[in-house]
C-alpha cells in the first residue's frame, strides 16, 4: 500500500460537491463556448468511457489522480484541477508503486501519470490497469514528444497524451475528455503519431527508427566510431552507445558492422 508522505488522498471515494447542479449548468455553457484551441480526438479508444451518467442526472465531477516526481510540476497540476469545477482531485503520488496502489484504492475516473517514474514507470503502470481490466483511463503528461512513444503508449491502452509544455487548459479539457471516452492527442504531437501509423501499415520488415538513431546510423555507416559521433552530434558518449543498443534491438544484431550490413538490407541506408 501506499504511504501517506507519498500519496495524498483529497476526497473520499465517492465524494460529491454541493454546487452540482449550478456546477454542472455553467460547464455545460463553457463547453458550447468558442475555445482558443482545438484538442482532436484519435481513434485509438481502448478503454471504454470512466463516467457513468444517467440522462436526467448532472454529470457527475471527474475524479482525478495525479502522479509525478517532480513536485513543482505536480504540485501545479493539482492546483489546476482544483480550479475547475467539473474535475476533483482525489489523490496525489510521486512514485510509481504508490501511483498503482492509489489507482487500485480509489478507482479514478482518470489517472494522469508522468511517463518516467520511480518504481515503476507509466508504461508498467498502464499495462497493470489494461491488464487488470481497471474502470481508470491513463493520460500521460510527459517531456518526451517522441512519436514512436506516444504511438507505443496509445496502442498500449492510453486515453491521451500531452506533453508538460502544453497550454495548462488544453491539459484540463483533455482530462474531461478522456473522462467522457475520448483519446486526445497533444495537437503539437498529432503528425508525428499519423506518420507512425502510416510507416506501420506498410507491411515491410523495417524498424521504426527515431530521427536521432537514423542520424547515429547513418553515421556509423560513414565509419565514425563513437566518440566522434558524440562529438558530431554534439552529445556524451554514454548517449550514443544507448542510440546504438537501440539500434542493435531493433535490427536484430549485435554489433556495428553487423547493424550497417543489416540496416542496409531493410532499405534503410543506400
Amino acid at each position: 500500500r501506499a504511504s501517506p508522505s507519498a500519496v495524498r488522498t483529497t476526497r473520499g471515494r465517492h465524494a460529491s460537491h454541493p454546487d452540482d447542479g449550478p456546477i454542472a449548468r455553467w460547464w455545460a455553457a463553457r463547453r458550447a463556448a468558442t475555445l482558443p484551441f482545438t484538442v482532436t480526438p484519435v481513434a485509438f479508444t481502448v478503454q471504454p468511457s470512466a463516467l457513468r451518467h444517467h440522462s436526467g442526472m448532472p454529470p457527475p465531477r471527474v475524479r482525478v489522480v495525479v502522479a509525478d516526481d517532480h513536485p513543482l510540476f505536480r504540485e501545479g497540476i493539482e492546483r489546476a484541477v482544483r480550479e475547475r469545477p467539473e474535475l476533483e482531485l482525489v489523490a496525489a503520488a510521486a512514485e510509481g508503486r504508490e501511483a498503482l496502489a492509489t489507482i487500485r484504492d480509489l478507482e479514478p475516473h482518470v489517472a494522469v501519470l508522468d511517463l518516467r517514474l520511480p518504481g515503476l514507470d507509466g508504461l508498467q503502470i498502464l499495462n497493470a490497469v489494461v491488464r487488470d481490466g481497471m474502470p481508470s483511463r491513463v493520460l500521460f503528461l510527459s517531456a518526451s514528444g517522441d512519436p514512436e512513444l506516444v504511438y507505443r503508449a496509445v496502442q498500449m491502452g492510453a486515453a491521451g497524451y500531452f506533453r508538460k509544455e502544453a497550454d495548462r487548459e488544453a491539459i484540463l479539457d483533455a482530462i474531461a475528455a478522456v473522462a467522457r471516452g475520448s483519446t486526445v492527442i497533444d495537437p503539437e504531437l498529432q503528425a508525428g503519431v499519423f506518420e507512425q501509423v502510416r510507416m506501420r501499415g506498410t507491411g515491410d520488415d523495417r524498424p521504426i527508427l527515431t530521427a536521432r538513431e537514423r542520424e547515429v546510423l547513418t553515421l556509423m555507416a560513414e565509419g565514425l566510431t563513437g566518440p566522434q559521433i558524440a562529438e558530431r552530434l554534439i552529445v556524451a558518449l554514454p548517449t550514443v552507445k544507448t542510440y546504438q543498443a537501440r539500434l542493435y534491438e531493433k535490427l536484430g544484431v549485435s554489433e556495428r558492422a553487423a547493424a550497417v550490413a543489416e540496416a542496409m538490407r531493410r532499405g534503410l541506408l543506400e
